[in-house]
């Protein structure tokens, strides 16, 4: 039987009884229908998991015993950094969910020429707290304990100032360019990849992350939707140098 498994951003230590809030609560009581005396895993961020028991469950309120510290780890050796064009509704909420179980190690949220979405005033803020909410969720299905940390979002050209001078590897996917990830050596530090949303980076931003380093990549002949484009390339780059496969 496959033990439920719940973020908790607390200090953790075995025999500390935990209240969890309302939200965590609701979810392994309706959702995962957990009972007392039943057993679940706690992790808080910081590397490991904790056996825990549920000792008592409301409708709003659970208290949780935790237990063995468990010293397991699933984070890739490829520090893998994903800044992707912000998409719109269930593809971003997508492509993230699926970088988080790829072992991405951070996600940058990009505003491009070509993003449709609206991230004006209080609304990148919340499309944030969102989008860590589905890196949250995606860790305790794929059984990370090390959770991804979302950047606010920010433009393109900002972006691309801070990194002109950082190390690593960068890509930019463009589907006209001629190299392959086949031809590239193994990289020594991080490898940063950048996406665009839905109808891809202008040709204008394509010309400027190229000037800060980025290398032109290619995926194949044909032509793939941005969501569709950043699983396949994180999943060729954990295959290569990662600890997929």
């Amino acid at each position: 039987m496959r033990i439920s498994r719940i973020y908790c951003p607390v200090a953790l230590s075995r025999g500390r009884i935990i209240e969890l809030d309302g939200q965590a609560a609701v979810h392994l009581t309706r959702v995962l229908r957990l009972r007392a005396g039943d057993a679940l895993c706690l992790f808080n961020g910081e590397g490991g998991e904790f056996a825990a028991r549920l000792l008592e469950a409301g409708r709003r309120t659970a208290r949780v015993e935790v237990g063995e510290f468990v010293d397991r780890e699933l984070e890739s050796p490829l520090e893998l950094v994903l800044a992707q064009g912000v998409s719109r509704g269930e593809r971003m909420d997508y492509t993230v969910q699926k970088a988080v179980e790829l072992g991405v190690s951070r996600i940058v949220p990009l505003e491009t020429s070509r993003t449709t979405v609206n991230l004006g005033g209080e609304r990148r803020d919340k499309r944030r707290t969102h989008w860590q909410g589905v890196v949250v969720a995606a860790c305790e299905q794929s059984g990370r304990n090390r959770v991804p940390p979302v950047a606010p979002v920010r433009t393109l050209e900002d972006w691309l100032a801070q990194v002109a001078s950082e190390d690593g590897l960068k890509l930019v996917l463009h589907h006209r360019a001629e190299q392959s990830l086949s031809a590239l050596p193994r990289p020594d530090g991080p490898v940063m990849l950048l996406i665009g949303p839905e109808g891809g980076l202008a040709p204008a931003e394509i010309d400027a992350a190229m000037a800060s380093g980025f290398h032109p990549l290619r995926l194949g002949p044909r032509v793939l939707r941005t969501e569709t484009a950043a699983v396949v390339a994180m999943s060729v780059l954990q295959g290569l140098w990662g600890d997929l496969l």
